[in-house]
């Protein structure tokens, strides 16, 4: 089993807090690293219906057959157990509970509601580069990552990335889908998902969205709402205080997985992703999720946006270091040119605020310091953070 970094800051949070909650896509790891974390705890899943059903019926019974230490899994399904929960941890000194789940938005409104100040959040997403170096499992070619994607499954049973997303995708739609909404036409849901992978690295615009499609705008916003839930999009805010220029204030759109993307783009091998057009949009989202990663797997969130103004010019990726920035364009390209800093030089000039030397994350193999900025090796990014 590959060793995940997010593992110590789990385990130290039992000694301070009474409940730890990990959350985050299906088939993340999370039942995996929950259990090999604590394998003396009593585990059950609300995701098996005579569980959730002897739960919803009667939550006391729980507590009273097998006490107040366990590990309850996919527990958005039974969100009137949490007031339970609450009231035992503060009658308990000794309780001890581990909650997991893969809807966020659902999930996260019931424990921040009912368990504020009791519990540690941590979000559990698939394999980081990182992780994967540890196991000696990072390819020589970045597009080999793109395509594979980090589901655990994917390296742990050696499973083919081709089948392995077609079967989540189905699987997704068909469950967790209309676990959230009764959608009637999964058809046309199936093609909102395709064309969300069509639009990374792109501004959100729900019209466009909605008319390629042939749905209405507040159902494009609804759907879009729904894959953000189940860890299947995310967005990325711009970054907008302390500049005097016109500037864009809507997210940009990218997904948690390009292998997941690739499926998506029915991109089904290597050879059709090095001729991909936006292959470049892909390896954007690709950079953005590794330091996504890097910050989660501290226990902490990404302070992660990007910037552009009304006439185009754009900052892939701005990091606040808390009263700092660090600005960084990401360029798939495997040869340095002095253009990858050009927008970071304007951007420069322009920021009201004290910021970073620039990065430039490139498809290349080699680091080194320029005149313009630092050049930074795709398989050496994560040392940033």
């Amino acid at each position: 089993m590959i060793t995940r970094n997010l593992a110590e800051h789990i385990k130290a949070a039992q000694e301070k807090y009474p409940v730890v909650t990990v959350t985050g896509p299906r088939q993340g790891g999370k039942t995996t690293l929950i259990k090999s974390l604590f394998p003396d705890i009593p585990y059950f899943s609300m995701e098996t219906p005579d569980m959730r059903q002897q739960v919803s019926e009667n939550p006391r019974e729980l507590f009273a057959r097998h006490g107040h230490r366990m590990v309850l899994d996919e527990v958005q399904r039974t969100p009137e157990v949490l007031s339970y929960i609450q009231t035992i941890v503060d009658e308990d000194p000794n309780a001890f509970f581990v909650l997991s789940g893969s809807h966020n938005m659902l999930m996260m409104e019931n424990v921040s509601q009912t368990l504020a100040g009791r519990t540690a959040i941590f979000y559990l997403l698939p394999f980081s580069m990182t992780e994967l170096g540890t196991a000696g499992v990072v390819p020589e070619k970045y597009e080999e990552l793109l395509f594979k994607g980090a589901y655990p499954r994917l390296y742990d049973k050696g499973l083919d990335p081709v089948g392995f997303y077609q079967s989540y995708i189905e699987t997704y739609v068909q469950r967790d889908v209309r676990q959230l909404k009764n959608i009637g036409n999964l058809n046309l849901f199936n093609r909102f998902l395709s064309m969300c992978a069509g639009h990374i690295g792109q501004i959100v615009n729900y019209s466009t969205l909605a008319n390629q499609v042939g749905i209405s705008v507040s159902t494009a916003q609804s759907w879009l709402s729904i894959l953000e839930t189940s860890f299947i999009v995310y967005q990325l805010n711009p970054y907008f205080r302390n500049f005097n220029k016109r500037i864009v204030k809507s997210p940009k759109l990218y997904f948690y997985d390009t292998g997941l993307a690739c499926s998506l783009l029915r991109i089904t091998s290597l050879d059709a992703l090095e001729n991909y057009y936006q292959k470049g949009s892909l390896f954007e989202n690709f950079v953005i999720n590794e330091i996504s990663k890097a910050y989660y797997n501290k226990g902490s969130r990404p302070p992660i946006y990007y910037w552009r103004d009304s006439t185009g010019r754009e900052i892939d990726l701005v990091l606040d270091l808390g009263g700092r920035l660090l600005p960084i364009e990401v360029k798939s390209g495997r040869t340095f040119n002095s253009d990858f800093f050009k927008n970071i030089e304007w951007w420069e000039g322009i920021a009201d605020m004290p910021l970073e030397n620039g990065v430039a994350i490139y498809g290349g193999d080699t680091d080194w310091e320029t005149a313009h900025g630092k050049l930074v090796s795709w398989k050496h990014m994560q040392s940033l953070f």
